[in-house]
């Protein structure tokens, strides 16, 4: 079953669960993740790289991917690149957690078509409304606003620099 917003289709999960497939290869973050998230009600999919990341977005379907960015071999940046280029993980909203905190390096994880930006460290407890809000404004149509909204921010960060 898909949920089609904005041009995209998003896979909606059959049980009506949210699942989240979490790539990072720090395996106390994916903890960190799946214990928060599991908490909350939501079905955690793990992935230590980019590679194996990719196989289970594409294989599984999940309704968000939190994506780390340093990771080795396969970076974050081209994992998201190739799930965006697949007409089969093209819907499916990336939000990049990432200890990158960097100005240039929110800009291009926006730019490269994540809905969000996550710097560690993070509030663990704030995951699960991160995912439930995204998804509602993905839901109702609001992905192009949504990423607009971050550029704005991002904008006003710079600013005030």
């Amino acid at each position: 079953m898909n949920a089609v917003t904005d041009g995209h289709t998003r896979p909606v999960s059959e049980a009506g669960k949210t699942r989240v497939l979490v790539i990072d290869d720090e395996a106390p973050i994916r903890l960190l993740c799946r214990v928060n998230l599991e908490a909350e009600g939501i079905q955690v999919l793990e992935a230590a790289d980019g590679t194996t990341g990719l196989d289970l977005a594409r294989d599984e379907q999940p309704d968000v991917v939190l994506l780390d960015v340093m990771m080795p071999g396969l970076d974050g940046w081209r994992v998201a690149e190739e799930l965006l280029e697949d007409d089969r993980t093209r819907g499916i909203p990336i939000i990049f957690l990432t200890a990158r905190a960097e100005f240039r390096d929110r800009a291009r994880g926006l730019d490269i078509g994540g809905v969000d930006y996550v710097t560690k460290p993070f509030n663990p407890l704030e995951l699960a409304p991160l995912v439930r809000e995204l998804l509602a404004r993905i839901d109702r149509g609001e992905r192009d606003e949504l990423r607009g909204e971050k550029l704005a921010e991002l904008r006003t960060l710079i600013e005030s620099e």
